[in-house]
């Protein structure tokens, strides 16, 4: 059954707009649990059955709870599509009002199947990795600055720093070890990870947090949605090119080093490797069809329920 209204909303900090499709009818209301309210029931006196969202940071988690509980259809769609589509109709001018309605045009001319919405643990795991991967950034930053300075009292300064920001790392690492331990499902999953060639603890967890589509797709999805899937690139008498595109950057980033160790000691990978590098394909080429593999076969373990056995890695 077609859509006869739908609904796209520009989320802020201190406002949500929202606009309906195809009427273009728009309207703000501060984003607060009276503004949401006040969203809510609008939107059902307007018909509204779909509600489409860019997934651009956490303003929105209140009102697509909320619109979640309220039994709209929820869309958490990447910025990426949006650009294109405004692109597609020619359109350059952006505001609020304008981007809420270009959502809200999306949302009524797209209506394929939305993903699910992740559930309140997934979100809170996320948080935890995301910060996780900002401290370790930041140690790495403040190792670098101290190599470039001189004296007792900056490199004491530059350590304190380091100190109290591998105490935070620790700190959240040990509470997402916590929460996965006390979940027996996502026990069982970072089990079988694990068991992956090239595969540890922060990579393990990393796939659990981030990546929690991971043995509820086939192949070649899961390998878009990790940015590993090669895009083939072809026009005119010019030679198809493959590369990889899109994706989530930190499971990209964290399989291209589960790959690095793979290729390095586990006997098949490493004969893959060296294949790759035989037929010319550079190192990173060649270390991005590892990672392909490793994804490929966990998300085939994690479907399966085993975990991995020494088989061959032939995916």
């Amino acid at each position: 059954m077609p859509l006869a209204v739908a609904a796209g909303v520009d989320a802020g900090q201190r406002f949500l707009d929202v606009a309906l499709a195809p009427s273009g009818q728009t309207f703000r209301m501060p984003n607060l649990t009276e503004g949401i309210a006040e969203i809510i029931a609008r939107l059902e006196r307007s018909g509204v059955r779909r509600v489409v969202l860019e997934a651009i940071g956490p303003y929105a988690e209140p009102l697509v709870k909320a619109l979640s509980v309220a039994g709209f259809e929820v869309g958490i769609v990447n910025p990426r599509r949006i650009k294109a589509f405004r692109e597609a109709e020619g359109g350059r001018a952006k505001t609020d009002r304008l981007d809420a309605r270009l959502i809200a045009r999306f949302a009524l001319t797209m209506p394929e199947t939305l993903r699910p919405l992740p559930t309140d643990t997934q979100l809170e795991l996320k948080a935890l990795s995301l910060r996780r991967r900002q401290l370790t950034e930041m140690i790495a930053m403040e190792k670098t600055r101290m190599k470039q300075v001189r004296g007792t009292l900056l490199l004491d300064s530059h350590r304190a720093a380091i100190a109290a920001l591998s105490a935070q790392c620790q700190a959240i690492e040990a509470e997402l070890a916590k929460r996965i331990g006390d979940d027996a499902e996502l026990r069982r999953v970072l089990h079988i990870l694990k068991s992956i060639p090239g595969i540890g603890e922060r990579v393990a967890t990393l796939l659990i947090t981030d990546l929690p589509e991971l043995g509820q797709r086939d192949r070649k999805a899961i390998a878009s949605l990790a940015g590993l899937a090669p895009h083939v690139s072809q026009s005119g008498a010019a030679p198809p090119r493959a590369a990889i595109a899109g994706g989530r950057p930190c499971v990209r980033a964290a399989l291209y080093m589960a790959a690095l160790v793979a290729a390095r000691h586990h006997p098949k990978l490493r004969d893959d490797y060296n294949a790759f590098r035989l037929q010319g394909k550079p190192g990173k080429v060649a270390l991005i069809a590892i990672a392909r593999k490793l994804l490929v076969t966990a998300n085939a373990l994690v479907k399966a329920d085993t975990p991995y056995q020494g088989k061959t890695l032939d995916t």
